[in-house]
């Protein structure tokens, strides 16, 4: 599946650990994410560049996050705007309102109210994201969770999921023991057994069972393809 498809969402969030939540929860939803971690920042990525949607902060270090979203409003710019705010005060979610916000979400909030706040101000602007990712007859579903091969579905772990949206995410490219290891458990050091080779090959068992057509392969000395062989 072509990236270039996906809905792009700027994120502007100055806390660094949330936004690699955030982002991750967005990515995983389906979009392409470019953060910015300041109001200013974010004014200039969204005149060089087309976003379907802002996910803004209101507590920013340099300008406020109100005061963004009026710059861009004054400016014309009509992209659709979720605010994040841990004010839970009615009066600043009315303030954000009448700005120009389409939505208001209140901090801490769940990964899936974010993607289905993000998803409705996306159809209400006419817009529609897909979750799904192919390669050849192999499809994920992101948003249900599903996957499918020959419109057959498989069934995965969790982990099994999570290793072949990164694969789905980058077909054809070589990915590295060392990008799973971080991306999947979450581990910055070599964990010292073989938890990723048995983990891909147990994935690579589920996907190819029953096909004449393989897919994911281990390239010695580098890590593992997901390419159709035979």
């Amino acid at each position: 599946m072509n990236n270039s498809n996906r809905l792009h969402i700027l994120l502007v969030e100055d806390h660094k650990q949330m936004a690699r939540v955030a982002q991750r929860q967005l990515e995983k939803g389906g979009y392409e994410v470019t953060t910015v971690y300041t109001g200013e920042l974010a004014l200039k990525v969204v005149r060089q560049k087309q976003f379907e949607l802002m996910v803004l902060d209101i507590g920013l270090p340099d300008v406020s996050g109100f005061d963004v979203l009026k710059k861009l409003r004054d400016e014309s710019y009509n992209i659709p705007v979720l605010i994040l705010s841990a004010q839970v005060e009615v009066d600043n979610r009315v303030k954000g309102l009448k700005l120009g916000a389409d939505d208001y979400l209140i901090k801490p909030y769940d990964a899936r109210e974010l993607l289905a706040r993000v998803e409705s101000i996306l159809q209400r602007s006419g817009k529609s994201r897909t979750g799904i990712l192919q390669y050849e007859d192999l499809i994920l579903d992101v948003v249900k969770r599903k996957v499918f091969r020959a419109n057959r579905e498989i069934l995965l772990t969790q982990k099994e999921f999570s290793l072949l949206e990164i694969f789905l995410r980058n077909p054809t490219e070589i990915i590295s023991r060392k990008r799973l290891t971080e991306e999947i458990w979450g581990l910055k050091f070599d964990p010292g057994t073989n938890v990723v080779d048995v983990s891909v090959s147990r994935l690579r068992k589920s996907i190819n069972d029953g096909f004449e057509k393989k897919l994911i392969s281990t390239v010695h000395g580098e890590g593992f393809v997901l390419k159709a062989g035979s």
